[in-house]
């Protein structure tokens, strides 16, 4: 009878505890972080009516991409369905990649693969294509405080770590174009791709979540979704990126 009931009692003390942590428990999707601007400064106006946020992340580098805006898109990338299991791929749709360029342009200019965040102070010691993620991670962890955006996408660090792990990409490969490539492309899916091209999501829609994934790109105020945070600003304006938009996207 007593270990019949201290079992019992053990059991209701680990409830009450996951209990607790879920209901403390934070999440940037569920509290609608995604589903607003990052700032709204020097008189940047939202998109549309937004639900109040709850709390704002401390830096850039826990926006842009670190949480997938569609978690279960599927990539081609991607061996099976929701799975973490990648294939490999040997090219890209062409819409795709002259997409993939536009977001480049903006986000990593003439560098391109080998582009790193012009504010950081230390760079990495090699070109990012002739590291592997490992040493990229390395250096990261070596000089806290700087940006970290790099490659042809600039990807942030915990975007990188996420599409890294969820591909189960080796932390002895190199960070070569073809694998900035795919990367990038689950982030364009993880936009809504796949349903853009499908005609089961807006045009509007799926140019806003690029927006929200890079700070380059503009919302169709002009401004940058992360206008003024953290030094963030749009590269093109909204007549150009609309422009090539449809060129790449006709119809």
């Amino acid at each position: 009878m007593s270990i019949a009931l201290s079992l019992r009692s053990s059991l209701l003390i680990i409830g009450l505890t996951a209990s607790s942590a879920q209901a403390n428990s934070f999440s940037l999707i569920q509290n609608g972080f995604f589903a607003q601007p990052a700032a709204l400064t020097n008189g940047a106006v939202p998109l549309a009516p937004r639900r109040a946020v709850q709390a704002q992340p401390s830096s850039a580098d826990v926006s842009r991409g670190a949480v997938p805006l569609r978690s279960g898109a599927a990539s081609l990338f991607r061996g099976r369905d929701g799975g973490s299991l990648f294939a490999p791929i040997l090219s890209l749709p062409s819409a795709a990649k002259q997409l993939m360029t536009l977001i480049a342009t903006a986000e990593a200019g003439k560098a391109g693969y080998d582009a790193v965040q012009h504010g950081a102070r230390t760079r990495p010691a090699k070109l990012p294509t002739e590291m592997t993620v490992a040493e990229i991670y390395q250096w990261i962890d070596d000089t806290p405080g700087q940006p970290h955006a790099i490659g042809r996408y600039q990807l942030i660090p915990a975007t990188l770590r996420r599409l890294v792990r969820h591909q189960d990409v080796p932390l002895g490969k190199r960070f070569s174009p073809a694998l900035q490539d795919q990367l990038a492309h689950q982030l364009l899916e993880e936009a809504g791709l796949s349903d853009f091209l499908s005609a089961e999501m807006p045009r509007a829609d799926f140019m806003l979540n690029l927006a929200k994934i890079w700070a380059g790109l503009p919302t169709t105020t002009g401004r940058s979704y992360y206008e003024g945070y953290a030094g963030n600003s749009a590269v093109y304006t909204w007549s150009y990126f609309d422009t090539q938009f449809r060129k790449i996207f006709p119809g």
